[in-house]
């Protein structure tokens, strides 16, 4: 009768690991972090990797000096005419995303302020001319800034806006936005 005792917790807990529901009062790990936005009526959807091909108008360089990490590899979405890039760490993590949009000014305004709310960012107007907001965003910082028919987004898992402010400026520079 005491073996029957003696193994009834670990019978109980072996029990337990095959349950499908978890028991009331068990810490449950949190669903992964996400920047994905709802469907919103008259915007594009968040912008997915298609294919591993180089960044039209940002090098792995370019990135990998502002951001402060090694570039690995850099896929792009088919978005037209300008493909979002991303751009991943030798860990196989996504360390900076680049969104450009061209088409009407409202929603380019709205696709900032999806990303950065008015309401919760932090102002930003670099480069000249340009607005929006920064503000963290999951382990990192989202910076987005939109001028006339064009917005630029860019999320990077570093917490310095600085990062992602630099990369901003260089793809809305070489893009000649």
């Amino acid at each position: 009768m005491r073996r029957i005792l003696a193994l009834a917790p670990a019978l109980a807990l072996l029990a337990g690991c095959s349950m499908s529901t978890p028991l009331a009062g068990t810490a449950q790990p949190a669903p992964p972090p996400t920047t994905e936005h709802a469907a919103e009526p008259g915007l594009p959807p968040d912008p997915r990797p298609a294919r591993e091909a180089k960044c039209p108008y940002l090098s792995a360089e370019t990135v990998q000096d502002a951001n402060g990490q090694h570039v690995t590899t850099v896929r792009v979405s088919d978005d037209k005419p300008h493909p979002s890039c991303f751009f991943y760490r030798p860990d196989g993590g996504l360390q900076v995303t680049v969104q450009v949009y061209v088409g009407t000014k409202d929603v380019a305004t709205k696709l900032v302020n999806r990303a950065a709310p008015v309401d919760t960012s932090n102002p930003a107007s670099d480069p000249a001319g340009w607005k929006g907001g920064y503000q963290p965003a999951g382990d990192g910082v989202v910076y987005a800034v939109s001028k006339g028919e064009a917005a630029v987004i860019v999320t990077s898992n570093q917490q310095q806006s600085i990062k992602a402010r630099t990369v901003a400026k260089k793809a809305i520079a070489a893009l000649k936005l």
